[in-house]
């Protein structure tokens, strides 16, 4: 595990820009699994901005994550993938596969996890990603496994139907097999109020191990935490 820490939310948008480019130009075709979130979208709006030139044609584009609510939904990961970084780059249209949540949970968990397999190189038998990019809630969820269906996180599906534990709102979810599974796996993680799970994940408190943020440790060992100071309180 490697931590980058940064003055700011823009410096970690700009430093992980840099490391998803070196990540995109090393291969042919690239399969990246988004994250939702405020951190993102400054990186997706800095990659809008810079990042024109970049061969987007070799990259395909999945989702971690999604609610289980229509694309043009202002609450739709999608959407804001969308509004600040797809209409904003040459991407051709057939290397975008998002979640549909619009349509029945269950289906589409089915569905996405086929259509992973289907488009993924594997690797011992589950679909390896060449970079997933995480968030962490306050709480330390991530991807949409919260820390009360913890169990989802161990699941042998590639796709699962989460619940939000304050609303109860619905969610389409990738499992651990498949984040522990991924070539690469980088956080975004800004802000004071991820500050005490950061740390105790950090310093491996038995208190950590309840947190799904605590599991992801993917078996490539290449995993890289790009935070803020807020968050990392130079941990």
């Amino acid at each position: 595990m490697e931590k980058r820490i940064y003055d700011n939310k823009q410096q970690v948008a700009e430093k992980f820009s840099e490391y998803l480019e070196n990540s995109i130009q090393s291969k042919e075709h690239v399969y990246i699994a988004l994250s939702g979130g405020s951190t993102p979208k400054i990186v997706f709006d800095h990659l809008a901005q810079h990042y024109q030139n970049l061969d987007w044609s070799r990259v395909h584009l999945f989702w971690g994550d999604e609610r289980c609510v229509p694309p043009e939904h202002e609450e739709s990961n999608y959407k804001m993938t969308y509004d600040h970084l797809i209409s904003r780059i040459s991407i051709p249209a057939g290397n975008i596969h998002r979640i549909k949540g619009e349509n029945t949970p269950s289906d589409e968990a089915t569905s996405y996890g086929r259509l992973i397999s289907e488009i993924l190189p594997s690797k011992e038998g589950i679909p390896q990603f060449d970079l997933i990019i995480l968030g962490m809630g306050g709480d330390g969820h991530t991807a949409s496994i919260f820390p009360h269906q913890i169990s989802l996180w161990h699941s042998n599906e590639v796709c699962e139907v989460a619940d939000h534990p304050d609303t109860g709102q619905q969610r389409i979810t990738l499992t651990g097999k498949v984040i522990n599974n991924a070539e690469a796996v980088a956080f975004l993680v800004t802000g004071a109020d991820k500050q005490e799970k950061v740390s105790e994940i950090f310093r491996e408190d038995e208190n950590s191990k309840q947190y799904p943020a605590a599991l992801v440790a993917p078996t490539s060992e290449n995993l890289v935490w790009f935070l803020d100071a807020a968050a990392s309180n130079a941990e």
